[in-house]
């Protein structure tokens, strides 16, 4: 076999994006022209800082306004780790004129001692300069961090054009300086100090990377301030220069004290202020995630959330005090706990239309900010604006639910409520849903409907009838017995879902259910439109056996929970098809049951001959003409009419609930209760 790259020319020189070396060379000969324009010394190793500033978007995401602030939050996330961590009560951003912004912090102040792999440089020029350098790899500095990655200061270094940075450790001042990542002083003994601590970091991004773009003081004000919110310990001064508090800075102070020791509650009363909400308390407090979930590190978790009446909410989610604004895993967890919550409290309450309730429900209303902290987050990318860390989402579902709880508890009468609102929005979203789904009637009656459906012809509701059968051997034969004019066929497939015992998730998700609802035509639920029914009679066909009771007991109670309507306005039927065929020369009856096959055999056939029985292993073993005869045919059927007794409906609703609710203790009490009345069960 030849080698395919053999049998291929080389590409034209005239290629697009082609190099054109020696013209009106041979091809061989261009093509080792071209091969030698290519060679070990166009293979470039960026080494130290380069890479970041050559390709600033792989670290900071860009160079836009988002990127530049993003060097501010990663030098502050440093100082928040600190006060984290218990090293450090009091940061202070102050931001100067000419784009100078400086981060202090009166933490442990970075280590400035030689390093042990690099012995002529100091720890902290190994950090400034160095990718991937840092305290917080191993866990044994920090428990929780936000600056997991080693890059975030390196980075702002490599980014500014101006980058000075101040050591206060065990009574000593240190300082040193950078342009664009390379060291411009070595690293200075300043002196003694007294009754200082920490690192202080001042810098100016460059011109080069971000052209004109300066720091905002309203965006900048507004980061210290979520800062200080998402850890209360934390005392944060922002200072800012008067003179850059114009245009859409001018309400920003220029000096501010941020500490708030209600913590993330505080930020949601400041936020929602006089807005009117569904629940007037706010739903706050913290939790402790120890590790008692197999095989997870612990953490610690903090959230406030309200339900407010307008539409619009927000849920503003942070790891380590990285705003995280994609979300992530432990929203994910967040989610499942108030959606389980509900759910369970509607349970609780009785309420079956709880189930119906989903998360995209329960968000939408509400005002809610959550704090994770985790050990070792893993995030996605260095920007961190979403969380990746898979146990996040049982971590967080387990430290809320249990409060969760309890908060609906402690006020019966306002969960009610709340729960109330959330299935209104369920259900105007299904209708919703539904008015977009549902094709619209053209003037021949129908545009769409269920494939397996063999429709009749005529277009008279009132004439007409529809067949529900079990399987496609049952259809098959139903179809070849029926009257085409009048007559349609719907196979369903074996036993449909028992709607007492599901949720209406499920209900919704079912296709032979939605088959049913869509060929009726009329809707279901608070949806059912009797003027939309597309025939005059529902019957519902099965095999005359345990199996095709257990079927038709499950339609019954399909119709009675999402059709009631339909079995008031008579419309609902059983068929009675035969289950045995006794034979005696030619005369041929069917009997429905054991009793009547033996009536039959003692007062219809002659004593002295013998008769052949056969038992209808089911519909699909039926011929098409005994099914028509027996079964389908208006004048020789018989048909059962399905009703609810006139002033029994409590009784009705008692029964379908024992015998097909969601308690097999109710059952069992039947069973035990009309045992004595079964003489030779069917098994």
């Amino acid at each position: 076999m030849n080698d395919l790259f053999s049998t291929l020319p080389p590409p034209p020189a005239d290629a697009p994006g082609a190099v054109k070396p020696g013209a009106g060379k041979s091809p061989a000969a261009k093509a080792t022209a071209g091969e030698a324009d290519y060679s070990a010394r166009d293979i470039e190793i960026l080494e130290g800082l380069e890479p970041v500033r050559r390709r600033p978007g792989m670290y900071i995401g860009g160079t836009d306004d988002a990127a530049l602030h993003h060097l501010a939050a990663e030098i502050l996330d440093n100082a928040m780790d600190e006060a984290v961590a218990g090293h450090a009560s009091a940061i202070e951003v102050t931001l100067a004129a000419g784009n100078f912004l400086t981060i202090r912090d009166n933490g442990r102040g970075i280590p400035v001692d030689p390093h042990p792999k690099f012995p002529r440089l100091s720890a902290l020029e190994v950090i400034l300069t160095t990718l991937h350098s840092g305290g917080k790899f191993n866990g044994k500095a920090y428990a929780t961090a936000g600056g997991l990655h080693g890059v975030g200061s390196s980075v702002v270094n490599a980014l500014s054009v101006e980058f000075e940075v101040e050591v206060a450790r065990e009574r000593t001042l240190w300082r040193q300086s950078y342009a664009r990542g390379k060291p411009q002083t070595r690293l200075e003994n300043a002196g003694p100090v007294q009754n200082r601590r920490g690192t202080s970091i001042r810098f100016r991004p460059d011109p080069e990377i971000f052209g004109p773009l300066n720091f905002s003081p309203a965006r900048l004000y507004r980061l210290c301030r979520s800062k200080a919110y998402l850890f209360r310990g934390v005392h944060l001064r922002w200072r800012c220069d008067p003179a850059l508090l114009t245009g859409d800075a001018a309400e920003t102070p220029a000096n501010a004290e941020l500490h708030f020791p209600g913590g993330l509650r505080d930020s949601l009363e400041a936020e929602l202020g006089a807005d009117a909400r569904l629940l007037a308390p706010i739903f706050a407090g913290e939790a402790e995630l120890a590790p008692h979930l197999p095989g997870l590190r612990g953490g610690r978790l903090e959230w406030a959330l309200a339900w407010r009446e307008e539409e619009e909410g927000f849920l503003h989610s942070y790891c380590n005090t990285i705003p995280t604004s994609q979300g992530g895993t432990h929203e994910a967890g967040f989610r499942a706990a108030l959606l389980k919550g509900f759910r369970a409290w509607g349970e609780q309450r009785g309420n079956r239309r709880a189930p119906q309730v989903t998360a995209e429900d329960v968000l939408a209303p509400l005002s809610a900010k959550f704090s994770l902290f985790l050990a070792e987050p893993q995030f996605q990318g260095q920007t961190k604006e979403k969380l990746t860390s898979p146990e996040a989402t049982r971590l967080v579902e387990a430290g809320i639910r249990d409060h969760f709880d309890h908060f609906l508890a402690g006020d019966p009468a306002g969960a009610d409520v709340l729960l109330g609102h959330l299935i209104d929005r369920a259900e105007e979203r299904l209708r919703r849903r539904e008015a977009r789904d549902t094709p619209r009637k053209t003037p021949t009656r129908r545009l769409r409907l269920p494939g397996k459906l063999t429709d009749c012809t005529r277009e008279a509701a009132a004439d007409t009838e529809i067949f529900l059968v079990e399987g496609d051997s049952a259809g098959g034969s139903a179809k070849q017995a029926r009257d085409r004019e009048t007559q349609a066929v719907l196979p369903l497939r074996g036993k449909i879902l028992n709607v007492a015992s599901a949720s209406a998730d499920k209900l919704r998700q079912n296709q032979e259910l939605r088959d049913l609802i869509e060929a009726l035509g009329c809707g279901a639920g608070s949806r059912f439109d009797a003027g939309k029914l597309r025939y005059g009679r529902v019957i519902i066909m099965t095999d005359a056996d345990v199996d095709g009771a257990h079927i038709a007991s499950l339609l019954m109670t399909f119709f009675y929970r999402e059709l009631p309507e339909l079995i008031r306005r008579g419309h609902l039927f059983l068929a009675q098809p035969p289950l045995y065929r006794l034979t005696q020369g030619a005369l041929s009856l069917y009997a429905m049951d054991d009793a009547e096959r033996d009536k039959l055999l003692k007062t219809a056939f002659k004593s002295s001959g013998k008769v052949e029985i056969s038992r209808f292993k089911g519909l699909g073993e039926m011929p098409a003409t005994i099914l028509r005869q027996t079964t389908m045919d208006p004048k020789r059927r018989t048909l059962l009419k399905v009703t609810i007794p006139d002033g029994a409906a409590a009784t009705t609703e008692g029964l379908v609930e024992q015998l097909m609710g969601r308690k097999p203790e109710l059952r069992f009490q039947f069973i035990q209760s009309h045992a004595d009345a079964v003489e030779a069960p069917d098994i």
